[in-house]
């Protein structure tokens, strides 16, 4: 998870310094999400109502579910009220919802806390209840199992299940697999499925993988997707993930799979797709996976030889965020190679970005044309903790 908000992260400043906005892609959605349900494990519920507001607000494909889980976050901040209008207007707008069912489940949980009878059932504690359950499955595992089946398959809260699903996944028995494996097939509510199939990819194996790829095939839930998509980076998956960017024909999926092979460092898995690829956007997520995967050598000679201007300055811009002793001297020689304004002036960008003051001292001092090295000097104009900018500057004042 961190490294995926890292490169969420990533992805926003480079939108940022392509110098365009745009709505939340679905994997930016599903960050807030996490967090959200973070938030919810740690008791912050505030926060997490916060964050949940921005996800319906974006209407992803993940809105069902942060309705649900703001009607909970808000049942645990006493405001019964605002949860059943929140659980109204997710049965509302989502009638088909797989969330449904467990909605309506908190609905008559959140009327019984207002003072409706209890069933006895519900007042068992959940926590202690979990914790018996962790002792009997390092005990007497196959006594356990059926008992979290059936919590699975039960009217137990999602955040219950979720805890049985892990308590599940620290077994190395087959049944337990099995049970992770059903649910990972879409046996559950839609959270509980996304677990599952990140269970599943870090138990790793041939046949884990396997199962991995034929829900892929199965399924038309993006969501579900993306979790296979990062879960074949966490098993090592390159063959699967480099045949899914090859052949998927949703470009926002062959996108996801070349970030993945960007983390997992695939450089010449990286530099065969791009050749091959057709998609600008989706060759513009392979160049900024090969910066993400460290791939110097590959960006700087797409810098130097790529027809397409937009793709060239996003290589460039990739080489700037790679930092100076990698690529600061390369930038130098595109810069004073390339005979595009633009390119010149991504170069210029890149450096600042590296606070590269050595380089732009020395491009500033060759500079003849007036406006380039206006360009040059407003970025060292904001870099006044970098001694070789501020001696360059001084100079220019006598």
């Amino acid at each position: 998870m961190i490294i995926r908000r890292l490169l969420t992260a990533i992805l926003l400043s480079l939108v940022a310094l392509g110098g365009t906005a745009r709505a939340f892609t679905d994997d930016q959605s599903d960050d807030l999400y996490d967090r959200a349900r973070d938030a919810i494990e740690q008791g912050r519920y505030d926060r997490a109502v916060a964050s949940l507001d921005r996800v319906i607000a974006a209407k992803s494909t993940r809105a069902d579910a942060a309705l649900y889980w703001k009607a909970y976050s808000l049942s645990k901040l006493g405001q019964q009220a605002d949860a059943l209008a929140t659980l109204a207007d997710l049965q509302q707008r989502f009638k088909d919802s797989r969330w449904l069912k467990d909605a309506k489940a908190l609905e008559v949980e959140v009327r019984q806390s207002t003072g409706q009878s209890v069933s006895p059932d519900a007042q068992v504690d959940e926590d202690t209840k979990l914790m018996a359950l962790r002792g009997l499955m390092d005990s007497e595992p196959e006594r356990a199992i059926p008992i979290i089946e059936q919590m699975l398959a039960g009217t137990s809260s999602p955040k219950v299940k979720d805890r049985a699903l892990f308590v599940l996944s620290q077994s190395n028995s087959p049944r337990a697999r099995d049970v992770i494996a059903n649910v990972a097939k879409g046996g559950a509510n839609p959270d509980l499925q996304l677990r599952a199939i990140r269970y599943v990819g870090m138990m790793g194996g041939d046949a884990s993988r396997q199962l991995l790829a034929d829900v892929y095939k199965s399924s038309t839930d993006p969501a579900v997707k993306h979790a296979i998509i990062r879960s074949f980076m966490v098993a090592g998956d390159r063959v699967r993930l480099l045949a899914l960017a090859k052949t998927e024909a949703d470009a926002e999926m062959r996108g996801a799979a070349v970030q993945q092979l960007g983390v997992m460092g695939a450089h010449a898995e990286l530099a065969e797709l791009y050749q091959n690829e057709t998609s600008v956007d989706v060759k513009k997520k392979i160049l900024q996976a090969m910066f993400v995967g460290g791939s110097a050598d590959k960006l700087l000679e797409l810098a130097r030889t790529e027809k397409d201007p937009d793709l060239r300055r996003t290589a460039v811009r990739g080489l700037g965020l790679m930092g100076a002793s990698k690529t600061g001297d390369a930038l130098k020689t595109i810069y004073q190679s390339d005979a595009s304004p633009e390119i010149r002036k991504e170069a210029i960008n890149a450096l600042f970005l590296q606070n590269n003051g050595r380089v732009l001292v020395e491009l500033a001092r060759a500079e003849r044309d007036p406006q380039m090295k206006k360009e040059i000097v407003a970025k060292m104009s904001v870099m006044s903790k970098n001694k070789d900018v501020t001696d360059y500057l001084l100079e220019l004042l006598k």
